[in-house]
């Protein structure tokens, strides 16, 4: 058994999807109790008529409707080691409070179980161990931050059991030796106990329920024995002899002995502290890591373990081994017991050889490793399969030690620097509509990801800035540069990027405009212009496309940049000696207004009007002569901070800290203005009506959105998200809904890197294809196929055998009557896999050939030969023999062949009598023939030829001799396996 860093419920993240998007109004608008009262009255002085731009209003309405939203990665990577089936032909992984089931071929999700819903679980409640049941390999156990234990049948997909243990979960282990049992370490709830209280206890709970619940849904267990007490867990282990239960938790290792287990623990202390925990898979020694990058072997598992002295904490012998630089953050050993694997922020697998302690390596896997476990392959090589910490899943071959394969849904933030994830610094984030993707952070920096939502892949990692992917060094954190910005033109062929670096005592700080062009041969983004330091060292501020499409010498790109200058960039071409036309981006011009800083560049719908926010006001420019066309100033906003044009480009919607005022832009006069509450983010107009949302900030993690109407101060809609957004954009341009305040479709990315799309209607599938896996489901359905035994590799597959179904999980794709003809005129990549039409064209193409016999003997003809062929009655031959081969499959036909061998045999004709005259005009016995010409009677088998069987049986007296019947009329001689017609004399 493995485990690796503890999960403590107190940083349990959200679950990764809302479970019930009909919450009640309110549930998240804030985290204080006892403030509905206050912001009743608010709400009726704001119904009242009172205007929202007096002092003391609020947006506060307590009725807030929750939008819809869905999450398209998870909120956080568990810490928990994937287990594998028993086969090895899925592994299961916790994701908040579900668990996924995956596949190790393709890595494709197949199923989820998502836990029950009940009264006491909150928010925050989620899965935090899992195991497989010792005594049934098809049922896993798991524990979960509510306090209970659950019993699946993953085959059936279905909850076998729920136990309330009433203490939250933190690690789970069980052995074949205890039957009926786990040992599990448990805290105390988060509302029970004190912010420094870091203890918990390892207790073995009987899955047994008592008589009172055993009947109830929710079971209480017979028995639970307390063991010990220990710190917060960093692992749990029984030994493979069941003798043996060891915890580890801060600087020391509790090890308690089964056979005497109300002794309680015995503790040995550890240099530094602690952090994972691996059981050999065969002796009773474990490994443990610590922060410091040491591994320990300890042998304590003897005789003087189970000795205990009061006060006293024991110290054993143990081997070491160090190369880690950094924190060991998960350990496990091979099948064989030989070799120990470890991993950690260094992004290198580690294989540790235990009899001569020598090492080898498997670099550069990605990302920081945090989960290591130990399967068998399809073609019984062993594998490791590496969890990192970007949710990315790495097999690595035993045989060759390199990275065969590796499966990611969506990298999940940057994660080499903690302090980026606190900061407010901008992140890129855009949506490529030619290719229906996503721009988004990777979990490098200095990398994007290119997102496919239809089909829940990352089809590329576009590397912006090229950069050694390291550790931290020492305990100072390295700073790569970071890709702050990226923005798509409207027609979506060009990309416009901004990587910076921030400069120390050691190196110059870096900032790079590159600008991207699409290729629509390979489908990726290939680097067309680089400019080093637009705006010299300082920031850019904002970046931005003009909307023109009509032609590209139209297409203006702007960056505003701490130096007070706002640059215009336009393409310029350039032809070489050969005639080759190149294109590249050149500067067109450059100005600036006073000693304002640019924060926001915002341009009109028709690309006519440009809008810069300088401070307290906003300047309007003519893009094509750099003309100031006005400036905008109003008292209720002193300091903004970004505007946007909505309405068409009617109006100009400026906000600030918590104000926001409504320009118009032809009278050049405020229209209203409104006051906000709480702190505001973002804006977002709507690209096709009259509406804004204006994004603010909450307590308690939580966004707020107001939808405004220009023509009215006052919020047209109240909606609210359970997450804080730090970027926002289009995910439609235009929404399918008629209706134009249900019309909004975003997507977003939170302050924990989760990727959510949310809007009306969202979570009902109104634009977002469900992912495959996503429901639950059982694994007979898509059970893969039996492999062939070497019997059937020699003489084939029986017709007793049942017929398989597909294992592939793809929907089947039925042809109808009508539509074959077409189906081929679609575009190959939007085809379906040839598999799943075959059998449905087949039928449509191909008839069945029928089942009379005689169809296929009057057809067969010797084409050596230009003889005239007769066609002979068959009844001699059975009626079960005219049925083709192909069609007796099943066991029906075993009766029929049974009798046939009973009755008739191929045994030659004893009589000697029985003669005929062969071509040549001799004669020749038959017995002799069948005898003397084996080759001959096997290719008339293979020929298809209708059987005629030679009976030993007597011939009737009234039957004539041989010489009399050949004298009546012609008889059939078997030459070369065809029926050849009697040659008179």
């Amino acid at each position: 058994m493995v485990a690796s860093t503890s999960i403590q419920p107190q940083d349990v993240p959200l679950p990764p999807s809302p479970t019930n998007t009909s919450s009640k109004p309110g549930k998240f608008s804030s985290s204080n109790k006892g403030k509905g009262k206050g912001k009743g009255k608010e709400i009726a002085v704001r119904c009242s008529g009172k205007s929202p731009t007096s002092p003391g209003s609020k947006d506060d309405s307590g009725l807030d409707e929750m939008w819809d939203w869905v999450s398209l990665s998870d909120s956080h990577v568990s810490k928990l080691p994937p287990v594998f089936t028993r086969d090895g032909s899925y592994f299961f992984s916790l994701a908040g409070s579900s668990v996924k089931i995956f596949s190790s071929s393709t890595g494709q999700l197949v199923s989820t179980l998502y836990t029950p819903r009940n009264g006491k679980q909150s928010s925050s409640d989620c899965l935090t161990s899992l195991i497989l049941n010792p005594h049934n390999v098809f049922q896993i156990i798991t524990g979960s931050s509510d306090g209970f234990l659950r019993v699946w049948d993953y085959l059936d997909a279905t909850l076998l059991k729920s136990i309330d243990v009433g203490q939250p979960i933190l690690r789970l282990c069980a052995h074949e030796k205890h039957n009926d049992y786990v040992f599990a370490s448990v805290t105390r709830r988060k509302e029970d106990r004190n912010c420094s209280d870091n203890n918990a206890v390892v207790l073995r709970i009987s899955l047994k329920a008592t008589e009172t619940t055993v009947s109830s849904a929710v079971q209480r267990p017979s028995e639970i024995l307390l063991i010990g007490k220990t710190r917060f867990p960093t692992g749990l282990a029984l030994s493979p002899s069941g003798n043996w239960l060891v915890a580890t938790a801060g600087h020391k290792s509790y090890v308690a002995t089964l056979s005497s287990i109300k002794s309680g623990f015995t503790k040995y202390v550890s240099p530094e502290r602690l952090s994972c925990l691996a059981f050999h898979p065969s002796e009773d020694y474990f490994a443990t890591g610590d922060v410091k990058g040491n591994i320990r072997l300890w042998y304590c598992l003897n005789d003087s373990a189970g000795m205990k002295v009061a006060g006293v904490e024991k110290k054993t012998h143990t081997t070491s081994f160090h190369w880690h630089a950094h924190a060991v953050s998960s350990l496990a050993f091979t099948s064989n017991g030989a070799y120990l694997l470890s991993g950690g922020e260094e992004s290198v697998l580690v294989v540790w050889q235990l009899q001569t302690g020598r090492k080898e390596f498997v670099p550069r896997v990605g990302a920081p490793i945090q989960t290591i476990s130990v399967t068998k392959a399809a073609d019984g090589v062993e594998e490791y399969l590496l969890g990192l910490v970007d949710a990315t899943y790495a097999f690595v071959s035993a045989a060759s030690l390199k990275v065969s394969r590796s499966y990611a849904r969506i990298k999940l933030g940057p994660v080499s620097s903690q302090k980026v994830l606190s900061s407010s610094k901008p992140v890129p984030l855009a949506v490529h509509s030619l290719s229906s993707t996503l721009i988004l952070p990777s979990s490098h920096p200095s990398s994007v990801q290119i997102y496919s939502p239809s089909s829940s892949k990352i089809l590329s990692e576009l590397e912006v800035s090229p950069s050694n992917r390291v550790s931290r060094r020492d305990e100072k954190p390295l700073e790569p540069s970071r890709v702050e910005r990226t923005v798509i033109s409207h027609s979506s062929e060009w990309m416009a990027s901004i990587d910076s670096r921030a400069g120390d005592e050691d190196v110059h700080g870096e900032v790079y405009l590159k600008i991207w062009r699409w290729d629509k041969k390979t489908s990726l983004w290939t680097l067309n212009t680089r400019i080093d330091r637009p705006h010299g060292t300082h920031e850019v501020t904002d970046l931005s496309f003009s909307p023109l499409l009509q032609a590209s010498k139209d297409l203006f790109l702007v960056s505003a940049g701490g130096d007070g200058t706002v640059k215009t960039w336009r393409i310029r071409t350039s032809f070489s000696k050969g005639g080759n036309k190149e294109e590249f981006w050149a500067i067109r011009s450059s100005f600036g207004f006073r000693s304002e800083k640019p924060s926001h560049i915002s341009w009109s719908p028709d690309g006519s009007l440009l809008a810069l926010t300088l401070g307290p006001c906003v300047a309007i420019y003519d893009p094509l002569t750099n003309a100031r066309l006005g400036t905008l100033t109003s008292p209720e906003c002193k300091s903004a901070k970004a505007a946007f044009f909505v309405a068409r480009g009617r109006s100009l919607a400026v906000i600030g800290t918590r104000d926001l005022v409504l320009w118009d832009v032809v009278s050049q006069s405020v229209r209203w203005s409104y006051k906000s509450s709480t702190k505001i983010e973002t804006l977002v107009p709507h690209p096709e009506d009259n509406t804004f949302a204006l994004f603010t900030s909450a307590s308690g993690n939580v966004s707020k959105i107001n939808v405004f109407a220009t023509s009215l101060p006052t919020p047209v809609r109240n909606l609210s998200l359970p997450l804080s957004l730090r970027a926002v954009a289009w995910y439609f341009p235009k929404h399918i809904s008629p209706d134009p305040l249900k019309s909004y479709s975003l997507v977003g990315i939170s302050r924990d890197w989760r990727i959510i799309v949310c809007g009306d209607n969202v979570s009902s599938g109104v634009g977002m294809p469900e992912e495959e896996g996503t429901a639950t489901r059982g694994l007979k359905s898509f059970a893969p196929s039996q492999r062939r035994t070497l019997f059937q590799d020699i003489f084939g597959k029986s017709i007793f055998d049942p017929v398989e179904s597909s294992s592939t999980y793809e929907p089947k794709v039925g042809v109808s009557e009508g539509s074959i003809s077409s189906i081929f005129d679609k575009p190959t990549h939007l085809m379906p896999p040839i598999e799943t039409l075959y059998d449905g064209l087949m039928k449509r193409y191909l008839k069945r050939r029928p089942e009379d016999v005689s169809l296929f003997a009057s057809q067969q003809k010797d084409e050596g030969e230009d003889v005239e062929m007769e066609d002979e009655p068959m009844n001699s031959a059975p009626t079960s023999l005219r049925t083709p081969t192909s069609l007796r499959d099943s066991e029906s036909d075993m009766p029929s062949l049974i009798e046939l061998f009973k009755t008739h045999s191929l045994q030659p004709d004893t009589r000697t009598g029985s003669r005929h005259r062969a071509s040549n005009g001799s004669t020749k016995t038959l017995a002799n023939k069948a005898s003397n010409s084996p080759l001959n009677s096997a290719s008339y088998f293979r020929a298809g030829t209708p059987v005629i069987s030679v009976s030993a049986t007597k011939t009737p007296k009234s039957r004539p001799p041989p010489e009399t019947t050949e004298a009546m009329s012609p008889s059939p001689t078997i030459v070369n396996g065809k029926k050849r017609k009697k040659v008179s004399d």
